[in-house]
C-alpha cells in the first residue's frame, strides 16, 4: 500500500489555505510545497538523494520546516536532533545512526564538529538541480527516528514510518474532530513527536501551524484567548505556567479555541481543575516515541468524572496491562508501534507477541479508562511496599504554595529506598508545613523523607522532568 505524496496533495487539495505562520510572517500550503520543492533540488545538488539518512539539528523556525519537507520530496530518513544536548551526547546519536548528511543550522554550527556537516546557509546558497519528486510514499517508509529522550540508559533511535504517522494523525482527529480553519499553536520541539507530530497532522488535515522558537507561556495565553489559534499540546509545567498567565492577566479562553492536548507524563488534577475555571478544555493524553505521539486520549465527554486519567485508545489502538485488573506495564498495540529501532539497538525487539511492552506503570478501571501511574524505573520500593513518585507528586502541587514538584527514591540501610521531594514555590510556605500536609493525604510510607525546596528543577527538551539528575542530587 502506498499514500499519495502528502505535500503535493495537501497543496493540490488547498493549495490557498494558511500552512503555517511565524511571528509575523506566513506562508500557504502551495507556498510551502513550492519552497520544499526548491529546497529538495538543493538537497539533491548537495548530494542528498533517496537512499541518504540524514541528521538535522535546528531550532524550531521556518528554514526548519521547509529543510524537513525538502527531505520529505526526496524520500530520505530524518534523524531528529535535540538542539539542546551537549555535543557528545550528539556525537553518540550521529554516529549510532551512521548518516550520510548532518544538516545544521548556522546558529548551531558550533555543536558539531565533523566533515558530514551541511550548514543550512549552504543549503540556501546551492544551485537547485532538477530531481523527481516521489509521488507515491510506501506504507512502510521510514521518515524520522527520533531518539529516546534517554530518561532510562542509553537513548534508542526509534524509527517512525508513514504508517506510524499517518494512524497517529488519523486516530487523533477521529477523536477530537478537525476543521479547515484549525489551527495549532506548537510552541514543542519540531525534533521532539510531540512537535513533529503537528507538522504532520498539518499535511494530512491541510491545518494551519502557529510556530514558536520557544515556549513562551504569556504570548500563548494571549493567543489562546483571543481565538488566534484552536488547539495546542503541553506537558505539565508548560500548562501550569499557561494557565498562571492567563489567572495573572483574569483572562478566559476564546470560545474559537477547542482543546489542549496534555501529554508527557500525568497531569497533577490541580491543574485540571484551574484549567476548567479558565475555561481552557484540557485533553489528558498518554503516548510514547515508540507510538508516534498519542495513543490514549480523554474524551471531552469523559474529562470531568474521569479526572486523571489518560483516557481510552484512540480509535485503531489496543491498550492492556500486564496483570488485568492490577496495576502493571502498560501494553500498546496498533499500527502507530514502530517497527523498531536503528544502531545500537537494531537487534532488539520492540514489541512481544504483538505488543510493544511500554515501561510505563498503570492499570485500567471498570469501564477501561487507562490511568498512568509511573516509569517502572522510577518505581520506590520502600520497606517492600510500592511507592509512585507521580503520586507523591499530585499531592504535593496541588497545594497552592506549589509550582512544580519533583520526587524520586533515596538510599536508606532502613528501608531500602525512601521518597525524597524538590519543591519550586510560588508563594511563601516551610519544608515542613509542606510535609504536613503530605502526612494529611499520604500513607506514612508515602510521606518525603526530605523535602527541599530549590529554584527550578531538571528538564529535558521536551520539559519532561529528569528523575535520574533528581537523584544525583540526592
Amino acid at each position: 500500500m502506498t499514500y499519495p505524496n502528502w505535500l503535493s496533495q495537501r497543496s493540490y487539495l488547498s493549495g490557498e489555505r494558511m500552512a503555517l505562520s511565524f511571528e509575523q510572517q506566513q506562508w500557504t500550503f502551495s507556498e510551502i510545497n513550492t519552497i520544499a520543492l526548491d529546497y529538495a533540488g538543493k538537497l539533491s545538488a548537495l548530494g542528498v538523494n533517496e537512499s541518504s539518512r540524514v541528521a538535522v539539528l535546528a531550532k524550531s523556525t521556518p528554514e526548519f520546516v521547509f529543510v524537513l519537507y525538502g527531505c520529505l520530496h526526496l524520500g530520505c530518513e530524518m534523524v531528529m536532533l535535540n538542539e539542546r544536548l551537549s555535543s557528545n551526547e550528539l556525537a553518540y546519536q550521529i554516529n549510532d545512526a551512521e548518516v550520510a548528511f548532518i544538516l545544521v543550522a548556522n546558529v548551531l554550527k558550533q555543536k558539531v564538529d565533523d566533515s558530514r556537516v551541511v550548514l543550512f546557509g549552504e543549503i540556501e546558497n546551492a544551485k537547485s538541480v532538477q530531481f523527481e519528486p516521489q509521488q507515491q510514499w510506501a506504507k512502510d517508509r521510514t521518515i524520522s527516528i527520533m531518539y529516546t529522550s534517554g530518561t532510562t540508559g542509553h537513548p534508542k533511535g526509534v524509527r517512525q514510518t508513514a504508517e506510524n504517522h499517518f494512524s497517529s494523525a488519523v486516530s487523533s482527529a477521529l477523536n477530537i474532530g478537525i476543521t479547515p480553519e484549525d489551527v495549532w499553536l506548537c510552541a514543542v520541539p519540531l525534533f521532539h513527536i510531540s512537535g513533529f507530530s503537528i507538522l504532520m497532522r498539518s499535511l494530512i488535515y491541510g491545518m494551519g501551524v502557529r510556530l514558536y522558537e520557544k515556549f513562551d507561556a504569556d504570548q500563548s495565553a494571549e493567543e489562546i484567548c483571543n481565538g488566534s489559534v484552536t488547539h495546542i499540546s503541553v506537558v505539565g509545567v508548560t500548562l501550569e505556567r499557561i494557565l498562571t498567565s492567563v489567572e495573572q492577566a483574569s483572562m478566559q479562553a476564546s470560545d474559537r479555541f477547542k482543546v489542549v492536548l496534555a501529554g508527557g507524563g500525568p497531569i497533577p488534577i490541580a491543574y485540571m481543575k484551574r484549567a476548567k475555571n479558565c475555561g481552557i478544555p484540557v485533553l489528558q493524553t498518554y503516548g510514547m516515541t515508540e507510538t508516534s505521539s498519542q495513543t490514549t486520549t480523554l474524551q471531552v465527554a469523559d474529562a470531568e468524572r474521569k479526572i486523571g486519567s489518560a483516557g481510552k485508545p484512540l480509535f485503531l489502538y489496543e491498550v492492556k496491562t500486564e496483570k488485568l485488573g492490577e496495576i502493571g506495564e502498560i501494553l500498546i498495540r496498533g499500527p502507530q508501534v514502530t517497527p523498531g529501532y536503528i544502531g545500537k539497538f537494531s537487534e532488539r525487539e520492540v514489541q512481544q507477541d504483538g505488543w510493544l511492552h511500554t515501561g510505563d506503570i498503570g492499570y485500567l478501571d471498570d469501564e477501561g479508562f487507562l490511568f498512568v501511574v509511573d516509569r517502572r524505573s522510577d518505581l520506590i520500593v520502600s520497606g517492600g511496599e510500592n511507592v509512585y513518585p507521580a503520586e507523591i507528586e499530585k499531592v504535593l502541587s496541588a497545594h497552592p504554595a506549589v509550582q512544580e514538584v519533583g520526587v524520586c527514591g533515596a538510599p536508606s540501610e532502613d528501608w531500602g529506598e525512601v521518597p525524597v521531594a524538590f519543591v519550586v514555590l510560588q508563594k511563601e510556605v516551610t519544608a515542613e508545613e509542606l510535609l504536613a500536609y503530605c502526612r494529611e493525604q499520604l500513607a506514612s510510607y508515602k510521606v518525603p523523607n526530605q523535602l527541599t525546596i530549590v529554584e527550578s528543577l531538571p528538564r529535558n527538551a521536551s520539559n519532561k522532568l529528569l528523575r535520574r539528575e533528581l537523584r544525583a542530587w540526592v
